[in-house]
């Protein structure tokens, strides 16, 4: 290759790797388009099932995914889980995290409580059917497909990976990206929390 040939080449690298590093930086937590409409729902979870709704006075955050994610869904519930450890007694109290499994044929109930508990106590795993999943997910905005492997899990699932957020009084205010940080997370909790508890939420 001719030096001009291998400097073109190298200006192109350059430009490639400018823009990933511009696209994936996790800079705004709050994202500044425009969010879907959000909305409450009904799932099942191992408690029995789960709506939405019994959480309004606590902030929610609703993630999108699934307990055989090999990378993704664990990497974004430590943080979670990590931001929300350092959250005071009276704060946490008004916090739950509900983790909405793509997966329906293999998550079931109870391995989606065992899943999300190993994590942080305060994050709910509820599923359902493929029809109320894809419903929800619908009203989020999240994004899923499966894809079938060459592998003993025979599938993964490929999915959206924002954390979203939740108002006390029900709105979807926000979305955290994949690769945020723990002290991003912990800001963004924060700026909604309500001043005073006014749902124990579940149990």
């Amino acid at each position: 290759m001719s030096k001009r040939n291998f400097a073109f080449a190298a200006a192109i690298v350059v430009a490639c790797l400018a823009a990933l590093v511009w696209f994936w930086r996790p800079a705004a937590v709050a994202v500044a388009t425009k969010l879907p409409g959000g909305g409450d729902f009904v799932l099942q979870s191992a408690g029995g099932p789960f709506d939405s709704a019994s959480l309004r006075g606590q902030v929610m955050l609703v993630y999108f995914g699934y307990t055989y994610c090999p990378d993704i869904c664990p990497t974004s519930l430590a943080i979670t889980g990590e931001a929300m450890k350092r959250l005071a007694p009276d704060e946490l109290a008004r916090l739950r995290l509900v983790f909405v499994s793509v997966d329906p044929q293999r998550d079931t109930p109870a391995r989606l409580k065992d899943y999300v508990e190993f994590f942080h106590p305060n994050m709910i795993g509820v599923t359902g059917s493929a029809e109320q999943i894809a419903a929800t997910a619908r009203k989020y905005g999240a994004a899923y497909a499966r894809t079938d492997v060459n592998s003993a899990a025979g599938y993964v699932v490929d999915h959206s990976a924002w954390t979203y957020v939740v108002a006390p009084d029900g709105r979807l205010v926000g979305r955290i990206p994949h690769g945020a940080t723990v002290e991003q997370t912990l800001a963004e909790i924060r700026k909604w929390l309500p001043a005073t508890p006014t749902s124990k939420g579940p149990t």
